[in-house]
């Protein structure tokens, strides 16, 4: 079976990157995942812990979203796939912003979002290759790929 890697875009307040690895693991699928920095505290002071401390927050949030958009990218151009769950407890303008990435970067794009996130995110999901509402149909599809 060939190896995936696939970029596991969204909210880094819960343990749901773990859940789909878990699943994943327990089907035997050759899939290395990647995804954001997952250290909230680490992302935010990246920036500073590289280039020195900053005059004022926009230019420390400036430098670490510098360092932090191009760890991304550069991730996400070793992906094969890209997952991008929208939850329904946080904004979620990273996520939204990686799953463009992933249309504009001509990334297969799996978004997982809720039945009352339709309407706000109906253009995105008419982009994305699948848009399911669960996780488990995330590792579903994932699944399939090796059928």
């Amino acid at each position: 079976m060939t190896q995936l890697t696939v970029y596991l875009a969204g909210q880094i307040h819960d343990n749901w990157r773990d859940d789909i690895s878990h699943k994943v693991a327990q089907l035997n699928l050759p899939i290395t995942f990647v995804g954001p920095q997952t250290n909230h505290d680490r992302s935010d002071d990246i920036g500073e812990a590289i280039l020195g401390e900053q005059p004022n927050s926009y230019y420390r949030d400036n430098a670490a979203s510098n360092i932090n958009n191009l760890r991304t990218q550069v991730l996400m151009n070793k992906a094969d796939v890209v997952i991008a769950l929208f939850g329904e407890k946080y904004k979620q303008w990273n996520t939204a912003m990686d799953a463009s990435a992933a249309v504009t970067m001509n990334k297969p794009l799996i978004i997982v979002r809720p039945k009352d996130l339709i309407h706000p995110l109906k253009e995105l999901s008419n982009k994305a290759n699948v848009t399911v509402e669960t996780v488990d149909q995330a590792v579903e599809i994932l699944k399939y790929i090796y059928e």
